[in-house]
């Protein structure tokens, strides 16, 4: 369901995925064209009976939409998320009027404008609600009607509004088709998946019926409505009894399974197109399993697509999917049987990312069928000896998987300590060997395991991690984990299945599978009191999905791949041209300079036809052997420009540059010693990694015992993915393959631009690795970015640039300081009681209290210590990074602080 934050908290959870999911579903912004027709839209509101046996009644605060063109057309029903409103809706609902709908928009009972208290689409309320609007809709004139009442209807929303579209399709026959997006199919099995309550998003939830919209403060209450807010009462009383219990009970599960499309399973016979979010811990991919699987045993026609963004966040599809959408009404509405609805399955993939501008790239994969959670499994042998763990009492610590409103911990990450956190002493883990090839997981993974506890029941997180070669990085798909309530656990224990959450994944040739079975969960409730759990493989492998017939659509045929000769001889020329025009400078070699890899001397360059403005103003800076130097500046301070000088693909104003002693010139000889990776490289995708270097070598006319190219690729470590087609990558694969392709030859002067834009955390930290290998055999590198923090760890040297001139260079260590402090953030506002606690921890020399949280100054340990600690001592930590001072020097010199 959508939450909407209040103005407050949203700058504090700007990332809310929720919020930005659904937006970009119901309110993509399209240009329509000039002779599009003309779309009204009325306000109005409509009077519905509170409840069937009640005297009193709701407003509900409506909009009709459409287009002036005089015929009648079908209509739809346009649902929004769950703390949102019509508003929402209103510009997805203004397309489709113009593709030629009666669009009808409504906020939902305790939302927007309209009264009434929330149900959570109670049948007889909200659901009760959509039947009368669809009463008005046949009484209009606008719409097509297939009998006297019954308007041709369609209804389509995302979270609260796609639920509240299959409830309607179940108890109201005039509905004629769905699309309904990331909802839930089982509102008890969401909250309380296998029985074990899902806390942090129920509590967002009804903390968000709880207040009032867009003022971030509780409604009218009374004494006899303590923290309500907006719930009816039977909702309200509910949420109180199980957060206090931690477990669910018969008359809750009850409640809510009869307030979702499950409770009208065998009604639901209408097509429906379902789109269900990768990246969703709230509404994960087993509810849009559920769904298809009952409505296609209805007879109805069903297609399913597995989009790549849920209520975690992910990289939203709206246009694409907003498109589907129409088209999927155009044809059970509008009855235009050429009308291509797309595949019967959908599954999006991420298959590399654009060098140029670092934008992750996306691609359908599908198939003639939809494939379920268990198609075509393979097993994975694992190894492990029983162990045994405990839940700690309170069930705190808990473990860091997803964190509802957050994604993952990025600053977390930043620190090496992974994507997620499980903490020792709680969790059994069980691993394979290295994979021989890879493996694509397309479902949900299953294992069997021996349980015994000392309670006679247990509650249990079970989780997947993707694992390097290395095995110092491990990867959790979507961050997603599976919870397990285990009960009548005999004397000698009990065997289970294990179901893992649902993914489409990729674990790659060399990678190893690693099984977590934790005893806590940050996202879920754990038993309060201490329990001691065994467990062992009960079989000892590990069953993944694979679904080889879902096949990645191929990619179009980039420009370059014709263009390129073309941009070559325009290139050749222009170098021709530059070089005639060059200005005069000193001798060709400097032979006091011949050991020093760069040397840049009043370098400067102005702007074509502003010779009053300049991109580069008499710079002078100088790099050594086995250096690793960083050129920073915030955008527009020179940096692009200087680096196209160095690799003489521009020619400066004025100044020199000289490397080992060289002028640098278009062509000069003395470039075969550099390196570069500049603003992207191209690669043809058909091809392997290995073809795709080689060809390029091939193209600069060097022998090829002077390629080095077993030196490049263990630097760039690469492993067995070399051999795959460049298509197959991942986006870290593919920046890793461009920076070998940089180091092909093993230049002395290797230079990187932006090189880790687009990478995960794992993948920064390879790249950072990458770097100090290539430099600690006397070569250098020069290295642009934007990071900091990675800048800091990385490099040895720094060259400050802002408005073309030199701000500052040297050490790293001399310009940034060095760093013994991080940055605590907390969920709430800091107690003296609290920096008291902190104070007395060990390792802990200073803290200090500041608006950006609380920094505190280690004397001893690590900030991974540090963590554990304030988690324990009961501290409610969001957030723990370093104390970057070298982002504090930076913002100093460039007049930014």
């Amino acid at each position: 369901m959508r939450i909407r934050w209040p103005r407050r908290a949203r700058r504090a959870v700007a990332g809310v995925a929720a919020v930005a999911l659904v937006a970009g579903l119901g309110a993509v912004t399209l240009a329509r064209a000039a002779d599009d027709p003309t779309v009204h839209r009325t306000d109005q509101t409509l009077t519905v009976p509170e409840h069937p046996d009640s005297d009193r009644t709701v407003d509900l605060d409506t909009s009709f939409f459409v287009a002036d063109d005089g015929r009648p057309r079908p209509a739809v029903l346009l649902g929004h998320g769950f703390g949102g409103s019509k508003a929402d809706t209103a510009e997805q609902a203004e397309r489709l009027a113009a593709d030629g709908y009666a669009v009808l928009t409504w906020s939902a009972r305790g939302f927007g404008d309209s009264t009434g208290r929330i149900g959570l689409n109670d049948p007889e309320r909200e659901v009760a609600d959509v039947s009368r609007l669809i009463d008005w809709l046949g009484e209009r004139s606008e719409v097509v009607q297939d009998g006297p009442g019954d308007p041709r209807v369609g209804m389509t929303g995302a979270s609260y509004g796609g639920a509240i579209a299959l409830l309607a399709a179940g108890h109201d026959d005039r509905v004629d088709a769905v699309a309904p997006a990331i909802t839930y199919w089982d509102l008890s099995e969401a909250l309380f998946p296998q029985g074990v309550f899902k806390q942090l998003w129920a509590g967002i939830l009804f903390t968000t019926g709880a207040t009032d919209p867009g003022l971030g403060r509780p409604p009218r209450q009374t004494a006899a409505d303590p923290g309500c807010g907006r719930f009816t009462e039977e909702l309200c009383t509910l949420y109180q009894r199980v957060a206090v219990a931690g477990e669910p009970d018969p008359e809750a599960l009850r409640l809510l399974t009869e307030h979702s499309p499950v409770a009208v399973a065998d009604r639901i016979d209408v097509p429906a197109l379902i789109l269900q979010g990768q990246h969703d811990s709230l509404f994960p991919l087993e509810h849009a399993d559920a769904m298809a699987t009952a409505l296609r045993a209805n007879g109805a026609p069903v297609s399913v697509e597995w989009i790549w963004a849920g209520h975690d966040g992910g990289i939203s599809e709206a246009e694409r999917t907003d498109r589907r959408i129409a088209d999927w009404f155009d044809r059970y509405l509008g009855d235009d049987s050429s009308v291509d609805t797309g595949p019967p399955f959908r599954v999006t993939r991420v298959t590399g990312f654009d060098t140029t501008n670092g934008d992750t790239l996306l691609r359908g994969a599908t198939s003639a069928g939809y494939p379920g959670l268990r198609s075509e499994p393979t097993t994975v042998a694992l190894s492990g000896a029983p162990q045994t763990f405990v839940n700690p009492p309170g069930g705190a610590p808990a473990a860091v998987s997803a964190v509802p409103g957050l994604g993952s911990l990025t600053g977390l990450s930043g620190l090496g300590i992974g994507a997620a956190i499980d903490f020792p002493g709680q969790y059994a883990q069980f691993e394979s060997e290295p994979l021989a090839g890879t493996t694509r997981v397309t479902g949900a993974p299953t294992a069997r395991l021996q349980v015994t506890s000392d309670t006679g029941s247990a509650v249990l997180f079970g989780k997947l991690y993707d694992v390097s070669p290395d095995g110092e990085r491990q990867a959790l798909p979507a961050q997603l984990v599976a919870p397990l309530r285990i009960d009548d656990i005999g004397p000698d224990g009990r065997e289970v299945e294990l179901r893992l959450p649902a993914v489409d994944y990729p674990f790659e040739a060399g990678h190893r599978l690693r099984l977590v079975v934790a005893s806590t969960d940050i996202g879920y409730a754990s038993p309060a009191g201490i329990a001691r759990y065994t467990v062992a493989l009960a079989d000892p492998a590990v069953s993944l999905p694979t679904a080889p017939e879902v096949a990645t659509a191929p990619a179009t045929v980039p420009w370059w791949v014709w263009g390129m000769p073309l941009v070559a001889l325009l290139v050749a020329v222009a170098l021709l041209l530059v070089r005639r025009r060059a200005p005069a400078a000193g001798p060709a070699l400097d032979a006091a300079l011949a050991e020093v890899p760069l040397s840049i001397s009043g370098l400067t360059k102005r702007y074509a036809r502003r010779g009053d403005r300049y991109a580069v103003r008499d710079l002078s800076f100088r790099v050594e052997r086995g250096q690793v130097l960083g050129l920073l500046g915030p955008n527009g301070a020179g940096k692009t420009t200087t680096l196209r000088m160095l690799m003489g693909l521009i020619t400066p104003d004025a100044g020199e540059i000289r490397l080992f002693g060289h002028r640098v010139t278009p062509g000069a000889p003395v470039l075969s010693r550099v390196g570069a990776f500049v603003e992207g490289a191209g690669f043809l995708p058909h091809l392997t990694g290995r073809a795709n270097l080689e060809l390029y070598w091939r193209a600069t006319g060097r022998p090829a015992a002077d390629a080095h190219l077993a030196e490049a690729l263990e630097i760039a470590d690469l492993g067995t993915a070399l051999e795959r087609p460049v298509r197959t990558y991942s986006q870290g694969m593919r920046q890793r393959l461009a920076i070998a392709q940089a180091m092909l030859g093993l230049p002395e002067l290797l230079i990187l631009d932006e090189p880790t834009n687009g990478l995960d955390p794992p993948q920064i930290r390879a790249m950072r690795e990458v770097m100090i290998r290539y430099a600690a055999g006397g070569r250098t590198v020069i290295v642009s970015s934007h990071l900091l923090a990675e800048v800091e760890q990385s490099c040895t040297h720094l060259v400050v640039m802002d408005g073309g001139r030199l701000v500052t260079a040297g050490p790293v260590a001399e310009i940034a300081g060095a760093g013994d402090t991080v940055l605590v953030s907390t969920a709430e506002p800091v107690t003296e009681e609290w920096l008291a606690t902190i104070r007395a921890l060990p390792g802990v020399g200073a803290v200090t209290a500041t608006e950006a949280g609380t920094l505190v100054r280690l004397t001893d340990g690590t900030p991974e210590r540090l963590l554990v600690e304030l988690v324990a001592a009961g501290v409610p930590v969001s957030g723990l990074t370093p104390h970057r001072r070298l982002e504090d020097a930076f913002l100093t010199l460039i007049g930014g602080a």
